[in-house]
């Protein structure tokens, strides 16, 4: 295929799912839950994975940390970083663990999350603050959410001089909004506390700037929106906060230095970082910011077509959305993150749709993503199955 080809927007859409694997009786709105590989980036893996394979001893002993270098030079300039300040790491979760678990936390601490945090972030810090005696600060964000103004005041209202670190997520998982995490990092900055983005969802869903958002430290998955096989994400550290943290696995790097500490932490799966220049070439091929832009129009699209015919709401104003947009499914009654989970699995089996089903607030919420092999008609199909009241 023509790269000529591959960035006209007719490539778009149902006609560009043949570059994935995806079974073609599935409506799938879910590229935010675990990515989806192209075919090309999985052969690309898969001549790593055979390289490696001809000879183990030699290139994990003598090429891995050239090669690992090599593909971290894309990476960081797709997010605008220094390829020194940047590490490979499992996933966002791994990366956000790492520096919880390498901070010293004292009696009195404060962690401060939002109520939109990703669960597992949320149980990473608490578990972090019962170790120490600190606490974690909840800043309550109502949903539907009004404007970004909301979400500086409940953090304004919770960071005070006894908070220590504050986790903002750039984009919220469950509700999918964009959060304007440079201003609540200089809000954060300004009660003396250090900042850690959780960018789980960001690289390749919009464009990112790293460093200019001020943040001590951000990680990010590539193995979502920028196409990287799964497990890959990155962890990225200002100079100054370098020096504070360490890998969860402590190895042979002990004491070298932030990339030396992160490049080697025992026998693992190198491939997906490998394949990780091959991902964003890819990315770039099928459009690259005209393909952001357009998976954000069809998502605030399908958004609008969902809460208008359902006649509920979004989880904030349309703008607030990049590339997935969280919508009120028509249900009455309080609802559990069980409830979620069953409605979810049975989309899945007896409908043919794979979308996330949340519960917030004890209601019922669709997050829908867009993706390049998406159009608006697998959004009616999802819209008309509740209309009919499935």
């Amino acid at each position: 295929m023509q790269k000529a080809r591959m960035t006209d927007s007719s490539r778009w859409g149902i006609a560009a799912r043949p570059a994935w694997g995806l079974d073609p009786a599935i409506a799938y709105l879910n590229h935010g839950g675990f990515g989806v590989t192209p075919l090309a980036v999985l052969e690309e893996q898969d001549r790593w994975r055979a390289r490696i394979e001809r000879n183990p001893s030699h290139f994990l002993t003598f090429e891995i940390d050239d090669a690992s270098r090599a593909a971290l030079v894309p990476v960081a300039a797709a997010i605008g970083a220094a390829a020194d300040d940047v590490v490979f790491v499992e996933n966002a979760t791994s990366g956000l663990n790492a520096v919880l678990r390498s901070l010293d936390f004292e009696p009195g601490d404060e962690i401060l999350i939002t109520s939109l945090s990703y669960p597992a972030i949320r149980k990473a810090a608490y578990y972090t603050a019962s170790r120490s005696g600190a606490r974690v600060v909840e800043a309550k964000i109502d949903l539907p959410m009004t404007d970004e103004r909301a979400i500086l005041r409940a953090v304004s209202s919770r960071c005070g001089i006894r908070t220590k670190l504050a986790i903002f997520d750039h984009i919220a998982s469950h509700s999918a909004l964009v959060l304007p995490v440079a201003t609540l990092t200089r809000l954060a900055h300004e009660a003396g506390a250090r900042v850690m983005i959780d960018g789980a969802h960001a690289p390749g869903q919009i464009a990112l700037d790293v460093p200019a958002l001020g943040a001590e430290w951000y990680v990010g998955n590539l193995h979502k929106w920028y196409f990287v096989p799964r497990s890959c994400g990155f962890l990225w550290a200002s100079a100054a906060a370098r020096k504070l943290i360490h890998p969860l696995a402590i190895s042979h790097g002990y004491g070298d230095g932030f990339r030396a500490e992160f490049e080697w932490t025992g026998t693992r799966d190198v491939t997906p970082g490998l394949a990780a220049p091959a991902a964003l070439d890819f990315h770039r091929d099928l459009g690259g910011a005209a393909l952001m832009a357009r998976n954000v129009a069809l998502a605030r699209e399908a958004a609008t077509l969902l809460a208008r015919r359902w006649r509920t709401v979004t989880a904030g104003p349309l703008a607030s959305f990049a590339a997935m947009a969280t919508v009120r499914l028509p249900r009455d009654g309080n609802a559990s993150g069980a409830d979620a989970n069953a409605l979810m699995r049975e989309l899945s089996e007896r409908h043919g749709i794979a979308a996330a089903i949340v519960a917030l607030e004890g209601a019922l919420w669709v997050r829908v993503a867009a993706q390049a092999y998406n159009e608006i008609g697998e959004y009616e199909r999802l819209a008309a199955l509740f209309a009919r009241g499935a």
